[in-house]
């Protein structure tokens, strides 16, 4: 299997990359990204092609590489809530436009597509779990910016499934809910709102700065360790029977349902048994704020999210299993041990 993956240097891509060389030396890799930072140690494997190329751009690249492979995975995204409120056009060009023509190029050359959904198109659904087939897609007001991440990522899921209907585009959706592990963002970036909840309270410890519990921390998520969620990938790709066709699935852990503010508690006691940053996390201090004061005006949050992953278990054989304890450990030992 030749398979293309747009977005390869970035932290669902370079880990996908990592287990597919590890695991079926009977795939190839294209591998497009603008950066092949968090690849370089894959740059040598014979399986592993990487093109540097910046998707807003160049095109011609883009078509042939797809044109070459069986499966395309068009990666590329900004997923980062302060990009959406202080920049929603950049999350569109990228999010919506650029992969919109990837999908296109899909359905011309008759390709497959696996393409990352998201929980955040279920918006401020009140569902107690979040069902592919039949929960809301519920967003606020159009002056809460925030909301154009999940929107450009809706209308696509809309535009493939009906490409699917129309014209046979041979397609998988997948909604990943809070997917952590190593690489998933700088934590070396002081700035606050640089990158998403976990790199950044690590970041907050590492530079000695107060975490920071937006309205009080009290929004429920479920963690998913990245070495679980690219299991359900690989099975994904592997598509044995043709069992995930024309199918969206949530790839996620309903096991592992905390507020922000206990994760945040749980960082900082994990921090401390690390001696790189021991006497950090003991100082650090976790504090309340505004979320107009931290993110401004145009932010709006979703108090839980929790998924349904009844589809993935029964139709590709997948259950997470790793806590969130164990994939902050993990992550931990990355930057700390």
């Amino acid at each position: 299997m030749n398979i293309l993956i747009v977005g390869a240097g970035g932290f669902i891509g370079s880990h996908l990359s990592e287990e597919i060389l590890k695991s079926h030396r009977d795939w190839k890799i294209k591998a497009l990204d603008i950066s092949s930072d968090k690849v370089s140690l894959l740059l040598n494997d014979s399986n592993f092609e990487f093109y540097k190329c910046d998707i807003l751009k160049e095109f011609e690249l883009q078509e042939e590489l797809v044109k070459q492979c069986d499966v395309v995975l068009p990666l590329a995204a900004i997923a980062s809530p302060l990009v959406y409120v202080q920049n929603p056009l950049c999350v569109f060009e990228l999010d919506f436009e650029a992969n919109l023509r990837i999908v296109r190029w899909c359905v011309q050359h008759k390709k497959r597509v696996i393409f990352p959904s998201t929980s955040e198109v279920y918006g401020m659904c009140s569902d107690q779990e979040y069902d592919e087939e039949s929960s809301n897609c519920v967003t606020g007001p159009i002056n809460k910016q925030r909301w154009i991440y999940s929107c450009s990522k809706q209308m696509l899921d809309r535009v493939v499934y009906a490409y699917g209907q129309r014209d046979g585009l041979q397609f998988t959706l997948f909604r990943p809910f809070n997917w952590i592990g190593s690489r998933l963002d700088d934590i070396y970036n002081e700035n606050n709102g640089s990158s998403r909840v976990v790199t950044q309270f690590l970041s907050n410890i590492l530079h000695g700065k107060p975490i920071n519990l937006v309205d009080g921390g009290n929004q429920i998520r479920c963690f998913t360790d990245i070495t679980d969620a690219i299991g359900a990938l690989v099975k994904i790709i592997e598509n044995k029977n043709g069992c995930a066709n024309q199918q969206i699935f949530n790839i996620g852990n309903p096991y592992n349902e905390l507020s922000i503010k206990e994760l945040a508690y749980m960082i900082v006691d994990l921090a401390k048994g690390y001696d790189k940053v021991r006497s950090l996390a003991e100082k650090t201090e976790i504090k309340e704020l505004q979320a107009a004061e931290y993110y401004g005006k145009s932010y709006q949050d979703v108090q839980r999210r929790v998924p349904s992953i009844k589809k993935a278990e029964q139709i590709l054989g997948w259950k997470p299993s790793a806590t969130t304890k164990e994939a902050i450990k993990k992550i931990m030992d990355y930057y700390f041990g």
